[in-house]
């Protein structure tokens, strides 16, 4: 046991975790449990669950560094909603066709904030414009394909689309001052 807390000691006395390690630390532990525990505990409606899924996805983009960090909150809250059906309710398969989609949603919105609003710094809302946008529209692309061809019914089309294009930009509006808040107040 004595082993154990010299060895901790020194690590802390080395400072091997720096302040902004530690608090990125945090910031994806938060993340990650919001972006799951929403989805999986909530049932609805899609467009509170989406805005706060959405608004973790775009503070993650901004906050956390790197994309294998990120991937995680990518997949968390499509999972959970899953899980959420499979625990407390009909199972429902066809949400399961869309997960790897949404994932792909999910990645997009978040690389067009990481592309435009960190590496170009284009103005936050064009960003947002642009990321929703791009979300939406893959999301909807996609359901489009899998309703043509009888994967899924047609209601997906609403759920995909218009539904995704209001909940990232909810989400990301509510973002904006958040993160305004992070920077002044936390760096």
């Amino acid at each position: 046991m004595k082993y154990i807390y010299t060895n901790i000691n020194e690590l802390v006395n080395e400072r091997i975790f720096t302040n902004k390690e530690v608090y990125e630390n945090l910031q994806f532990f938060v993340f990650a449990l919001v972006g799951f525990t929403i989805p999986l505990l909530l049932e609805g409606p899609q467009l509170l669950t989406g805005a706060v899924v959405n608004l973790t996805l775009v503070l993650a983009s901004l906050n956390i560094t790197g994309f294998k960090r990120i991937l995680p909150l990518v997949m968390l809250p499509s999972i959970a909603a899953f899980l959420r059906g499979f625990l407390f309710g009909p199972a429902t398969v066809f949400l399961l066709y869309m997960i790897p989609f949404i994932w792909i949603g999910n990645f997009l919105l978040v690389l067009a904030f990481k592309h435009f609003f960190i590496k170009k710094k284009m103005n936050y809302v064009l960003t947002l414009g642009a990321g929703a946008l791009i979300k939406s529209a893959f999301l909807f692309a996609s359901a489009y394909v899998l309703v043509s061809f009888s994967v899924l019914p047609l209601m997906f089309l609403t759920a995909m689309g218009l539904i995704q294009l209001y909940t990232a930009v909810i989400g990301g509006l509510i973002a904006f001052p958040l993160f305004t808040l992070f920077r002044k107040y936390l760096c």
